[in-house]
């Protein structure tokens, strides 16, 4: 190792440098301190050896701890009478021994031997404290520049770590919420519930959310609820211990732009729905009341034809049916028409005619749907849920129910078969894909209840507490 011995004067240091040089070691020798910080410039020594310390030693010390590369062991020998009781002098140069005398209180070849594996474990320490210090500011500028939000918890929920962009989604300052339990940014009922979904992770080890990504809903500070896709990772620590760090990010624009895309295609459908059935209708009405004349005309002169007349009246009819039957399932809410009540009562009735089966509707509450998209995107769900119901589920009694009561809630109940496939497969199908977008564009959590041979439960909740959805 490279050592730089500092004012040394004497016997013993003498003795000490030869044998430094004797154990192959580079020994440079100066006899005050503003050579000694030209020397340490040029070759950065492992071992500086002060053998009086006075305010200039001192100020060397300093200048060899602030530079980037200053992890050299510095040993000390104090003699300067005005230093040996100022140690707050000595503690804040840094230097890692002091010893108040002359030279060092064991033989020489002792202690050198014990300095050099001193050096080495220093040498050690300081550079993976480098590396350490390095790694963290690391992932300290990854965390504060990232685009998404950052948000890490313990075992219990706890809030530890909350970078710049989770800051801004949810409009906390990180020392707001650092040391705060994780619930502050979930709306209910996630907020009540979620403690639970942790403890239940940590007994079974069951994954529901943990490296799946999936969308949730989150609180800002002023209480709006918002969409969030969030991926969720864990790190294992020490002695057991847990870390659970989740990714967010804001999609409150995509659902909007989304939103407006269905909007747009909701009122395409309505346009092509209204020109079948005051276009395509009328026409197809019109044609049926010239055919029923002309046959009444032919029918008593007997002339021939008169029964493919006939038979054309009655295939216009059958198609002016069908027009207009196309034409309400293009437009299946109408709100001048008590709106999605009526519409959800008519789907219960034809739904009963069609499939020889028990199906209700039911009404809770005084509900009031002013917004004709929510509307029509919750008969859609309806009628997804009932077609599965009665198609896959082999239902005979089905049960549509729109509650109020703090949340709005669409729910359909099946006695059917319940899942005759993995919940994942049926989750994955994709009906109940459709019926989850559907969920999500109009700001509602979709949740499916079944085992096999018990039946089917969805149920659709708004997450507005409004009167008016």
């Amino acid at each position: 190792m490279r050592v730089l011995l500092v004012e040394t004067s004497g016997l013993a240091h003498q003795a000490l440098a030869d044998l430094l040089r004797a154990g192959a070691h580079e020994v440079h020798q100066c006899g005050v301190a503003d050579e000694a910080w030209t020397i340490y410039e040029q070759g950065q020594p492992a071992l500086v050896i002060l053998a009086d310390v006075g305010q200039e030693s001192l100020e060397l010390c300093s200048r060899i701890r602030r530079t980037e590369q200053g992890d050299a062991v510095i040993i000390a020998a104090i003699v300067s009478s005005e230093l040996r009781e100022d140690l707050q002098a000595i503690i804040e140069a840094e230097i890692d021994e002091c010893f108040f005398g002359a030279a060092p209180p064991v033989c020489l070849e002792t202690w050198l031997a014990l300095l050099e594996r001193r050096v080495r474990f220093q040498a050690q320490y300081r550079q993976a404290e480098k590396a350490l210090r390095e790694s963290e500011a690391k992932t300290r500028a990854i965390l504060e520049t990232s685009v998404d939000g950052i948000v890490t918890i313990d075992e219990r929920g706890i809030i530890t770590a909350f970078n710049a962009a989770a800051e801004s989604i949810f409009g906390y300052g990180a020392e707001e919420v650092i040391g705060h339990n994780v619930k502050v940014l979930m709306p209910s009922p996630y907020r009540e519930e979620h403690d639970g979904y942790i403890l239940s992770y940590l007994e079974t080890g069951h994954r529901k959310i943990i490296g799946i990504g999936r969308e949730v809903v989150g609180r800002r500070k002023d209480g709006s609820v918002f969409p969030l896709e969030l991926a969720v990772s864990e790190v294992s620590l020490r002695h057991g211990r847990r870390l659970f760090t989740g990714m967010v990010r804001d999609i409150t624009n995509r659902r909007r732009l989304e939103k407006e895309i269905l909007h747009i295609s909701e009122q395409e459908r309505r346009r092509i729905g209204q020109d079948l059935h005051d276009g395509l209708g009328q026409t197809l009405t019109g044609i049926s009341l010239i055919a029923q004349d002309l046959a009444r005309t032919m029918k008593p002169q007997g002339l021939p034809g008169t029964d493919a007349v006939t038979e054309v009246t009655e295939l216009i009819k059958e198609a002016d049916e069908q027009a207009r039957s196309l034409a309400r399932g293009l437009i299946p809410v109408d709100l001048e028409a008590a709106g999605l009540n009526s519409a959800l009562q008519r789907l219960a009735t034809k739904t009963e005619q069609r499939f020889n089966i028990q199906c209700t509707f039911e009404k809770v509450g005084s509900v009031r749907i002013r917004d004709n998209t929510i509307a029509t995107h919750l008969y859609r769900i309806a009628q997804e849920a009932v077609s599965n119901a009665v198609r896959h589920g082999r239902a005979k009694r089905v049960k549509i129910s729109l509650a109020t009561g703090g949340r709005r809630r669409l729910r359909i109940q099946d006695d059917g078969i319940g899942f005759s496939c993995t919940r994942e497969e049926a989750e994955n199908g994709m009906g109940v894909r459709i019926m989850r977008y559907r969920a999500r564009i109009i700001g509602a959590a979709l949740e499916i209840g079944a085992r096999p041979g018990s039946g089917t439960t969805i149920t659709c909740t708004s997450y507005s507490t409004d009167e008016t959805i």
